[in-house]
């Protein structure tokens, strides 16, 4: 598998970890969930995210997963593993192992204990000797899951001194204004270019932040396909039919973004497009209401019957 570089455009699924009623690692529906992503279009896969509920797993889950996932990858796409870890020994270690595996890179989020911005930056840097040159990585500016706030000066910083960070997964929100910043640092030579993927509420901000200069998504949609169109369209220069389609989605994408229930929602609409065998989160975790079920069965259809009128056929319901 060829390395994760700069040049990384499309759509990066950020992907679930499937589990069985009792919480179990489900490796079957592990398999089926990587070829409905490959079959949706993906550019990429994102493993051991916030969203899949990497915190929850021991570090040898962590391992079976990974391996699973690239196994069944087998090199047709990169695929980039979170590596956030308490301290950087683990974050070293699990590193050389998917690596080692065939990973493209790895994604590294601020710990909530660094603060100011000599802090933030200082911790970057024992990041990037941590992995070594060989390793490329993941920026991820995610405020509200890390409450680390990073300005565009110091994410410009990073990038200066860190020639292997080629990526940045952009989910600061308000946040068109900090992307627009950064892209216009690197059209005057300030900073080289890096690639950026967005990560906002599954997309919730796509089209603007496809106008504002990223290089498409890093998120997670039970409807992946609704980010793969958007890319698409948006790279064949037909941004009104981008628009067309993200706005048949919005309404389902809006009520998968709540927060709580989020991810249950999401596993929820997958098991139901029969992708993963349990909609199972592992505990403690949120379950959906009766009333939560209908009002998602209720947008799903009205969704199908926007897409009809677009033309977009969804294969799996």
């Amino acid at each position: 598998m060829n390395k994760l570089d700069a040049s990384a455009t499309g759509v990066y699924l950020i992907a679930v970890t499937p589990f069985s009623d009792d919480g179990a690692l489900d490796l079957a529906s592990t398999d089926r969930m990587v070829d409905f992503y490959l079959d949706c279009g993906v550019t990429g896969l994102t493993i051991l995210g916030i969203m899949g509920e990497a915190t929850k797993l021991t570090a040898e889950e962590s391992r079976v997963f990974v391996k699973q996932v690239l196994a069944r990858v087998a090199g047709r796409v990169p695929v980039v593993v979170g590596a956030s870890a308490a301290g950087f020994a683990p974050m070293r270690e699990l590193t050389q192992s998917v690596m080692a595996l065939g990973a493209a890179g790895v994604m590294v989020a601020p710990p909530p204990t660094v603060r100011s911005d000599e802090q933030i930056v200082s911790y970057f840097d024992m990041v990037s000797e941590t992995l070594g040159p060989d390793v490329p990585w993941v920026l991820q500016d995610h405020p509200v899951s890390t409450g680390v706030q990073m300005p565009t000066s110091v994410i410009l910083r990073i990038m200066e001194r860190a020639a292997n960070c080629v990526m940045l997964k952009h989910e600061d929100s308000p946040g068109l204004a900090k992307l627009s910043a950064i892209r216009a640092a690197s059209a005057r030579g300030d900073v080289r270019r890096v690639s950026i993927l967005t990560g906002n509420g599954g997309g919730l901000f796509l089209p603007e932040e496809l106008a504002r200069g990223a290089d498409g998504a890093m998120t997670g949609f039970a409807y992946p396909e609704m980010m793969v169109e958007v890319c698409r369209a948006f790279a064949a220069d037909n941004r009104e039919r981008a628009h067309d389609i993200f706005d048949a989605y919005l309404p389902l994408a809006r009520y998968e973004q709540q927060a709580g229930i989020g991810l249950a929602v999401r596993k929820h609409i997958m098991a139901e497009r029969g992708v993963i065998a349990s909609a199972a989160i592992r505990k403690p975790g949120p379950k959906l209401s009766a009333a939560d079920v209908a009002d998602i069965a209720l947008l799903t259809a009205r969704q199908t019957r926007r897409l009809a009128e677009l033309g977009c056929v969804t294969e799996r319901h």
